[in-house]
């Protein structure tokens, strides 16, 4: 599952990327920056989701080794 997740924060970092030149147009009062935001956020809502998937791998390497002595 890890890959999945790693895979996951690879997409929004480089969606992140291509969108930070464009967060803020020129000749606009307010910037439009949902895209970037929504990327930022993707990202470090990711990072816990990872976290979590290597606990969870972890735990089913180790009843792997329990049922399989």
């Amino acid at each position: 599952m890890v890959p999945f997740a790693v895979g996951g924060l690879i997409v929004w970092l480089i969606v992140g990327a291509i969108l930070a030149p464009f967060h803020t147009q020129p000749g606009r009062a307010r910037p439009r920056r949902y895209g970037y935001a929504i990327c930022v956020a993707g990202f470090l809502v990711g990072l816990p989701g990872l976290a979590l998937m290597l606990v969870h791998d972890r735990n089913r390497r180790r009843r792997r080794t329990v049922d399989n002595p």
